[in-house]
C-alpha cells in the first residue's frame, strides 16, 4: 500500500523549488493555478485527492513593497489561505509546517528576536504574516511555524541573483549597509523542513513540535555584507568585482519599511529538533557556484 504523500503547498518559489528538488518521491508539490489561495475551494478539493500525511506551506506573498498597495491580497496568501489550510490539517489531524518570517518584528530590539518576544511588524506584509501566525494556532495544535529571513538560492528572484546580475554590469554598486539580519539558503531551510518532517514521521508528533521556531542560517550580516560576500564568490569564477558602497536605509526609500536589526535567535530549533542551520556564507558559495555554472538559468 502507497503510503500517504507530504503535500507541498506552493511549487514555483524559492523553497517549493528547493523541496522539489530534494528528490524524495513522497513530496506532492502543488501550486496555481490547480491550487490557489485566492480561490478556497481548491484548497479542500487537493486534500480530498491527495490525503495527505502531513502539509508543508512554502507559499506566500512576499512582495514587500507592493503588499503596501495591496492588503487585501497579501491578508488572503499570508492570512486566509494559510488558516484554511490549519483547519483542513487539524480536522485530519496531521501536522501542518508553516513558514513566516523576521518581518513579524519592527527590528528595534537590538538583540536576536526569540520566539517568545513580542510582535510589532512594521509594513502591511509583516501584518499579514503575523496575523496568519495568530490564526494558524488558534485553529491547529500541531502546527509548526517556521520564521525565516533574507532567503536566496540559485533560482527564482531573490538578492544574490540580483547581485549577480548587477555585478556583471555596473563598476560600482549602492547597497543598503544598516540593516542586519541572517541570510538564508532556499535548500537549508528545505533540508531542515525534511529533517523536521522526518523526526516526526520517526518519533511520531510530540506536543514540544508545536508552536513558533526560528529557522535561519547562522551568522549574521547587512544586506552590504551579503552583496561583498556574493561578488567575491563569483570573481573566484573570474567574475568582474565591482566596487560595492554602503549605503543608509535613508538612501534607499522604498514602500515599505524594513527592520533594522531582525536577526533571528535559533537555539529552540536546535533545542527541539538537533536542527542548526549552515553558515549562510556556505550557503552564498553554494548558490552562486549554481547559479553562474555553464548552462545554469
Amino acid at each position: 500500500m502507497r503510503a500517504a504523500p507530504i503535500l507541498v503547498i506552493g511549487r514555483s518559489g524559492q523553497l517549493a523549488t528547493a523541496l522539489a528538488r530534494s528528490g524524495r518521491p513522497d513530496l506532492r508539490c502543488l501550486g496555481r493555478p490547480e491550487l490557489d489561495f485566492d480561490r478556497p475551494e481548491t484548497l479542500v478539493a487537493a486534500f480530498a485527492a491527495t490525503s495527505p500525511a502531513l502539509v508543508v506551506n512554502a507559499a506566500a506573498w512576499t512582495a514587500v513593497d507592493a503588499a503596501e498597495s495591496d492588503p487585501e491580497g497579501a491578508a488572503r496568501a499570508n492570512r486566509d489561505g494559510p488558516a484554511l489550510l490549519a483547519r483542513l490539517c487539524a480536522e485530519r489531524g496531521i501536522p501542518l509546517i508553516h513558514v513566516s518570517t523576521d518581518y513579524v518584528f519592527d527590528g528595534r530590539k537590538g538583540a536576536p528576536y526569540v520566539e517568545t518576544d513580542p510582535i510589532c511588524p512594521r509594513t502591511v506584509y509583516g501584518r499579514s504574516k503575523a496575523d496568519g501566525e495568530t490564526a494558524i494556532l488558534a485553529a491547529h495544535d500541531r502546527a509548526i511555524i517556521l520564521r525565516t529571513a533574507w532567503v536566496y538560492s540559485p533560482y527564482g528572484r531573490n538578492f544574490v541573483r540580483t547581485m549577480l546580475d548587477a555585478g556583471a554590469k555596473n563598476p560600482v554598486l549602492r547597497v543598503v549597509g544598516d540593516q542586519h539580519g541572517n541570510p538564508t539558503s532556499a535548500d537549508d531551510l528545505a533540508n531542515a523542513i525534511l529533517a523536521i518532517v522526518d523526526r516526526i514521521g520517526r518519533d511520531g508528533w510530540r506536543a514540544a513540535h508545536g508552536g513558533l521556531f526560528h529557522a535561519a542560517g547562522s551568522g549574521e550580516t547587512t544586506w552590504h555584507g551579503l552583496a561583498v560576500a556574493t561578488l567575491q564568490e563569483a570573481a573566484k569564477a573570474g567574475r568582474p568585482m565591482p566596487e560595492i558602497l554602503a549605503i543608509t536605509t535613508a538612501d534607499w526609500p522604498t514602500p515599505a519599511a524594513r527592520p533594522r536589526d531582525s536577526r533571528l535567535d535559533c537555539t529552540r530549533l536546535h533545542d527541539v529538533f538537533g536542527i542548526l542551520l549552515p553558515h549562510w556564507r556556505d550557503g552564498v558559495a553554494r548558490a552562486v557556484a549554481r547559479s553562474i555554472a555553464p548552462g545554469a538559468a
